[in-house]
């Protein structure tokens, strides 16, 4: 499901009027294009689970998927929060190290209850979020420049309660907090069950309110939600304090499953979540995508983890070599498949 606020200029392959062999191939076109910019990502996933399955027989099994289904509902908390700010056409570079705070505080708080392990991180989080974006809509600054500041102080904030790192805070033995993690339900993590309910309450965000009409307004025309009394201000801010309440959610429930506040996690991780928003079809000018294939996207890469996992490439520099090839080729082709669509 996608949806965009976008007027195409040019040619309207669906206008009414004389239907020649030339309008046939611009419609034609037009929709191969669009298919492939909403779809393509799930098609190279079917696809390559099947290739994978033949070529691996462990790799078809049901402790495989449950794994990577697992590994990638961390990522996939983040990304769908990173969607959102997408979608106004803004970015959000401080998710990775709000990520690894969050993981941190909750850690820390978890001495004092299962409650406070939540609450604290997601509050300080969220609170991260709410300054970026009162500074991004109301100061006017740039998304790229205020999140990455807030990627720098989230990280300088990290080593300070860590005492540069040196410090790692662990969950109390028997602690009800390390279940949120680690339980499931149907034999299936409680994590992945949350980002089946994330996506769920995402799809009916973006496609059923007011707030998720203005996202894809002001990433479309900003000037033009403007104009037409849209809360653009207000739609901003909340977006940022969900991305980063979105980021300390996955770091707590890393902690939760790790049992402790690793200070090393989520370098990096703001271009993982960007590249698999993008390549879930999602534009990185705004104005169109779905939080459905975000989740795609997530899927994707941590099969293509998986894969390069098989094949004996062991060292982490390959992740990142391959993030950042899949990022340019999805961000150039989907430039290419728009200048399709317009003709």
């Amino acid at each position: 499901m996608s949806v965009t606020m976008e007027t195409n200029p040019g040619i309207d392959p669906e206008a009414d009027g004389p239907v020649t062999d030339e309008v046939r191939g611009v419609r034609r076109k037009a929709r191969a294009a669009r298919f492939a910019q909403q779809q393509g990502a799930l098609v190279v996933l079917v696809l390559l689970v099947v290739v994978m399955s033949f070529a691996y027989p462990t790799f078809a099994s049901a402790a495989s998927f449950s794994q990577i289904a697992l590994q990638a509902s961390f990522l996939a908390i983040v990304a769908l929060g990173m969607t959102l700010v997408i979608f106004t056409g803004g970015i959000d570079l401080s998710v990775g190290s709000v990520f690894a705070l969050g993981g941190v505080v909750a850690a820390w708080a978890s001495q004092y209850g299962v409650v406070a392990a939540i609450v604290l991180p997601l509050v300080v989080c969220g609170a991260i979020g709410l300054v970026q974006g009162l500074i991004i809509a109301r100061g006017g600054l740039p998304p790229f420049i205020v999140t990455l500041a807030g990627l720098l102080f989230a990280r300088g904030l990290l080593l300070f309660v860590t005492d540069e790192g040196s410090v790692t805070n662990k969950v109390p033995t028997g602690s009800a907090f390390l279940r949120l993690a680690r339980s499931e339900l149907f034999g299936v993590r409680y994590t992945v069950w949350l980002v089946v309910v994330l996506v769920l309450v995402g799809v009916l965000v973006q496609t059923r309110t007011t707030y998720g009409a203005t996202l894809l307004a002001i990433g479309s025309q900003e000037e033009a939600a403007v104009l037409m009394g849209m809360p653009v201000d207000r739609v901003k801010v909340m977006t940022y304090v969900v991305s980063g309440m979105c980021a300390g959610l996955a770091g707590l429930l890393t902690a939760s499953y790790t049992a402790s506040g690793v200070t090393t996690l989520g370098v990096g991780m703001e271009l993982t979540a960007i590249s698999a928003v993008v390549l879930g079809g999602t534009l990185l000018t705004g104005g169109a995508g779905s939080v459905v294939g975000t989740v795609v996207g997530v899927l994707l890469l941590q099969v293509i983890a998986n894969l390069i996992n098989r094949l004996g490439l062991t060292d982490s520099n390959w992740q990142a070599v391959t993030s950042g090839a899949v990022l340019l080729v999805v961000a150039t082709s989907q430039q290419l498949l728009r200048r399709a669509q317009r003709v």
